[in-house]
């Protein structure tokens, strides 16, 4: 588009569009590919990546000293996320790879492997379908420095690292359990982890070079390199505890790798705060359009400003203001979409509170186009709700609000003209929470990437939350 033309009058489909079906991640993970195969029929090409359709299989690097238990952790991934494991071992195993023969050969006469021959090796397999369909986990792949810029020189190009971290003390004890399963290539331990079944105990095998010297000497030598290969992966890398129960290693490491990077692709935020009476949404609405320019719509303060402004909306809604009525939906509806349709909420984004209520609500909300991109559930317990709401006050006089708790009247002359609104009642409060908790489940069950926070805290830790779950890309829920 022509940049002097600008503001454009993009209509709200069109990022939608984009955002939904990843646009831009496609197009920059295409030109990626290009770039670094450098085809001589790029359109081909193209066409052949794109029916592939393996931009978001598991590319998984899993790091870490001897005994940090990253073998395992590796392999309980691969079962997980149904991709395929790379080892050196089963590099050099394969049966009808002349690459993997001469591997062999070398490996035999030298006891290791050199850099160009294992990344070769590397290089073969991930061709293969399977590689290419369902990913792969490298397990203990890049050893050096110089490895790891050969990987990338290849266009080899993880999506995750992760580096199992524990002190060297720990290590070695634990080094000196480790027994192996000959038939699985499982990894026991005769403290930690012993296997149940007799069967499975009497084949176990002590592997070699797990003495004391020996494993303090790989450490060290595992020590000199890693600190050259991290600089390699910046903002792809997680380290992980390893000294802790290794189903917990696992879950973090499970919840990493399904987790998306930001994305450089344009985004406009629509987020959509849910929660009772009491929850702190308009403090969060606010603050993020402080913060982030959105446009700050509250429902309930539309209605009062149409009437206000004696709009021709306005007219229509007044009659149930006076009665103390609510206002039907579709009036609602009809407010909101002028408000949402307005430019400066399609190129600045927004944040809506106080609508929808129900799952009939949301309906009409997504039917005409309106669906936010980031949901957010701010639950908090009906105590804490009771506790904020029913101790309010407000000064007919100056007009200034107090709360018995946490904001009391600095004298005793003030706090004796204070006045209740009647919604902030005690009954008021448990009914209209009640309604929305009873509502809640539709809810989540029709935004199901909402995610749920507990807002019983200090409000800028929940912002916190909140800003997170804005920049950074929806998480993959864990099966």
């Amino acid at each position: 588009m022509d940049a002097t033309t600008a503001p454009h009058h993009i209509p709200p489909e069109m990022p939608q569009y984009g955002e939904t079906y990843h646009v831009f991640e496609l197009m920059q993970n295409m030109l990626e590919q290009l770039l670094i195969h450098q085809p001589k029929d790029p359109i081909q090409f193209m066409i052949k990546h794109l029916q592939q359709d393996n931009d978001n299989v598991p590319k998984i690097v899993i790091l870490g000293p001897p005994a940090s238990g990253k073998t395992t952790i590796a392999m309980w991934l691969c079962k997980h996320l149904s991709t395929n494991l790379l080892t050196m071992e089963n590099l050099i195993a394969r049966e009808f790879s002349s690459l993997a023969a001469a591997a062999r050969k070398h490996y035999q006469n030298m006891k290791k492997l050199s850099s160009t021959l294992l990344v070769s090796l590397i290089q073969e397999r991930l061709k293969e379908e399977d590689c290419v369909r369902r990913g792969w986990i490298l397990d203990g792949i890049p050893e050096t420095r110089e490895q790891a810029l050969m990987i990338q020189t290849l266009g080899i190009t993880p999506r995750h690292v992760i580096v199992l971290s524990a002190p060297d003390t720990v290590l070695i004890e634990r080094n000196l359990g480790k027994r192996i399963d000959p038939q699985t290539r499982e990894i026991y331990h005769t403290t930690f982890d012993w296997p149940s079944e007799s069967e499975i105990q009497n084949r176990l095998i002590v592997p070699g070079d797990i003495s004391e010297m020996e494993t303090a000497r790989k450490l060290l030598e595992y020590h000199r390199n890693i600190i050259r290969i991290l600089p390699a992966y910046p903002k792809i890398l997680k380290v992980i505890n390893a000294d802790q129960p290794c189903v917990d290693v696992f879950y973090q490491a499970l919840t990493y790798v399904q987790t998306s990077h930001r994305s450089n692709a344009p985004f406009t935020p629509r987020v959509l705060l849910c929660g009772p009476v009491g929850s702190g949404k308009s403090l969060q609405a606010a603050l993020l359009a402080q913060k982030y320019g959105l446009v700050n719509v509250h429902c309930g303060q539309l209605l009062k400003e149409a009437v206000a402004d004696e709009s021709k909306f306005g007219e229509l809604i007044k009659p149930y203001f006076q009665k103390e009525m609510a206002v039907p939906d579709s009036i609602i509806m009809k407010v909101l979409s002028q408000r949402l349709s307005q430019q400066d909420s399609i190129q600045k984004g927004w944040v809506l509170h106080g609508f929808p209520k129900d799952l009939d609500q949301a309906h009409m909300l997504n039917s005409l186009g309106f669906q936010p991109n980031r949901v957010f559930f701010l639950n908090v317990p009906l105590d804490s709700v009771i506790e904020r709401l029913t101790l309010r006050r407000i000064d007919p006089v100056t007009g200034e609000r107090y709360h018995l708790m946490y904001k009391p009247p600095p004298t005793v002359e003030i706090q004796a003209r204070l006045l209740q609104d009647p919604k902030d009642s005690e009954e008021q409060v448990k009914l209209k929470t009640g309604l929305f908790y009873r509502s809640c489940s539709e809810l989540e069950g029709l935004y199901t990437h909402a995610t749920a926070l507990n807002a019983d805290q200090d409000p800028y830790t929940v912002f916190e939350h909140i800003e997170s779950g804005i920049v950074n890309p929806l998480p993959k829920k864990v099966p």
